[in-house]
């Protein structure tokens, strides 16, 4: 499954390019996410845990942390297992940072496979729906670690992943976007109906 999502952080490149290297405080802005292992190689060992509905998935695994300087691009593989309920999965992301006129944008890309019972969850698309809204939260916790104090910025960490709420939210979302389609449609018709009854009159 592959997801492209982008956001726009309004601070300087550098400053965020800076901030992705310190890959501990990233961690910290990504809900559910936890590091317990590192070494100087780029190389962590921990546990992502989320809330698929009614179904607690706790990932635990490893991952690699590559940065590319000279394209401003990190790569990140990891792979983990829900040891509880038989899940597994592998990720590998890749963010490019580039500069814009309203801060540093960051794009990226992720290819995430998935088996036992959260690989339904992928099926339906709402892991897509789930990780744009994750995405949300990790931009707005980057942005308030970056413009506050260094005491306040070791305080700020993402919110706990909310589970069924998340997924109604997401599933609203979704059936907005089924509905918009049809409700311009039923508009359009409207319009030509009224066009041809004021040309009968």
């Amino acid at each position: 499954m592959k997801i492209e999502q982008e956001i726009v952080v309004p601070a300087p490149k550098a400053e965020v390019w800076k901030f992705f290297h310190d890959v501990p405080s990233v961690v910290e802005c990504l809900p559910g996410a936890e590091i317990t292992e590192q070494d100087d190689e780029g190389n962590y060992r921990g546990q992502l845990a989320t809330k698929l509905g009614p179904i607690a998935i706790k990932f635990e695994g490893k991952a690699t942390v590559v940065f590319d300087e000279n394209a401003s691009q990190v790569t990140i593989h990891g792979t983990g297992v829900d040891r509880k309920g038989g899940s597994r999965g592998e990720i590998t992301v890749v963010g490019d940072i580039s500069d814009t006129d309203a801060g540093t944008h960051v794009g990226i890309k992720s290819d995430v496979t998935l088996s036992g019972s959260a690989a339904q969850f992928g099926r339906t698309g709402l892991i897509n729906d789930i990780s744009q809204r994750m995405l949300g939260e990790f931009a707005t916790c980057v942005e308030t670690k970056l413009n506050a104090t260094p005491e306040t910025a070791a305080r700020t960490v993402a919110p706990e992943p909310q589970g069924i709420s998340i997924i109604l939210r997401s599933l609203w979302a979704r059936l907005r976007r089924l509905i918009a389609p049809r409700r311009s449609r039923a508009a359009t018709e409207r319009t030509g109906q009224d066009s041809d009854q004021r040309e009968r009159e």
